[in-house]
């Protein structure tokens, strides 16, 4: 066991001002003693999901980035424009850690967790993995099966559990097959393994040819570009044959949630029997679960009189269904973590790398099929897939 009574780390910080200033650095903040409950992890590796480029980044203006600092304590800042400040109104003038989910070595633990010491395991935090060391609640932390690693378990909570969620959530509402959209991601691809193996249809939606071959190449059955020319009757075609009700949309804004349900109805009215006024009676569901594009949502088209477009968000779905349900599908996403649920990374960056503007404007893109890595204490950089 290492102590860590005496020891301090560093952490990555991310603050708001009134003024429209948006500040990045990092803090060395000492590692505090761990509570019964509790363990202090150190973190080997740790994903930038796009929900914590969010956070780190807010609604900032890219162009207005300006490094500082030193190469081992660079700093950040960036003007956030005054239309946008609405939007983090919640956070201002706050220094917020980031990082939603990681993995690593627990280094130390409380009364009640003892047996944890020297294991390595996932953790979720509210925020703060993007830390050196992190103190984490052992009820908060997946234990990663014998031999997997930290890299093999950085992604283990948001994707994993966003995926198996969805899949429940279908069967919770009686729908019978799944539309999804920015589908090459690591979830996406998470999601079509899942899938493959329940037997559960699903409608792959693209943005590009190359999106589409990643899925193709591993074995989705309906993957759809949504810039192609057939785009309208492809989806229409997918939908009839798997019978889709339900979709989950992660680029948020724009007409793709109203071009599913319109093409849902479309359907569903070629096997009505006879005319309704007001459409066919087959309840249509769209859930916005990401914000790839933050535009306005355009709701608009012949959609009937049965649908719904609403948000869903995997923390708020986990606390609904219960311990139990919960658990259970933990238990998959570690029996299946190096394969079903397995992230791949295009580049593993270390704490300063995060503050790069270089770095910065290619993680920001959230580009589909690209996802960095941080390695707060450097020993995976040099990794490779």
């Amino acid at each position: 066991m290492i102590g860590v009574a005496d020891v301090s780390g560093l952490e990555l910080r991310s603050k708001i001002t009134s003024g429209g200033e948006l500040d990045l650095w990092l803090e060395d903040v000492a590692v505090p003693e761990p509570a019964a409950d509790e363990l202090v992890v150190r973190v080997e590796a740790a994903p930038l999901n796009p929900s914590d480029i969010l956070l780190l980044l807010g609604p900032v203006d890219l162009s207005t980035i300006q490094s500082g600092g030193t190469n081992d304590r660079p700093t950040v800042t960036a003007t956030i424009p005054q239309s946008r400040m609405a939007a983090v109104a919640g956070r201002l003038d706050v220094p917020l850690p980031v990082g939603n989910e990681g993995a690593g070595i627990a280094i130390k633990a409380g009364a009640n967790v003892q047996a944890l010491v020297g294991r390595t395991l996932a953790a979720r935090s509210n925020f703060g993995m993007y830390a050196q060391y992190r103190v984490v609640k052992a009820s908060d932390c997946l234990l990663l099966p014998q031999g997997a690693t930290a890299r093999d378990g950085a992604s283990a909570f948001i994707n994993p559990l966003t995926v198996l969620g969805m899949v429940e959530t279908m069967h919770r509402e009686g729908h019978t097959a799944l539309v999804h959209t920015a589908a090459a991601s690591n979830l996406g691809q998470m999601l079509n393994r899942v899938c493959l193996a329940d037997g559960i249809g699903l409608v792959n939606i693209v943005r590009s040819p190359q999106q589409a071959e990643i899925l193709r190449k591993t074995g989705a059955k309906y993957v759809l570009d949504s810039t192609g020319p057939t785009f309208g009757r492809d989806l229409a075609d997918a939908l009839a044959e798997t019978g889709a009700t339900l979709a989950f949309d992660a680029i948020g804004g724009g007409a793709m949630a109203a071009t599913i349900l319109s093409s849902m109805e479309q359907v569903a009215n070629r096997r009505a029997t006879a005319y309704s006024r007001y459409g066919s009676s087959i309840h249509k569901q769209v859930y916005i679960y990401g914000v790839l594009d933050p535009g306005p949502k355009v709701i608009e088209g012949n959609l009937g009189m049965a649908w719904s477009v609403g948000g869903w968000l995997m923390t708020w779905f986990y606390q609904k269904i219960g311990p139990d349900t919960a658990q259970r599908l933990r238990d998959r996403v570690a029996s299946e973590l190096t394969t079903t649920f397995a992230s791949r990374y295009t580049s593993a960056i270390s704490l300063a790398e995060v503050l790069s503007p270089d770095v910065i404007a290619a993680y920001s893109r959230r580009a589909t099929g690209e996802k960095y890595l941080v390695v707060p204490n450097g020993s995976l950089l040099r990794e490779t897939e």
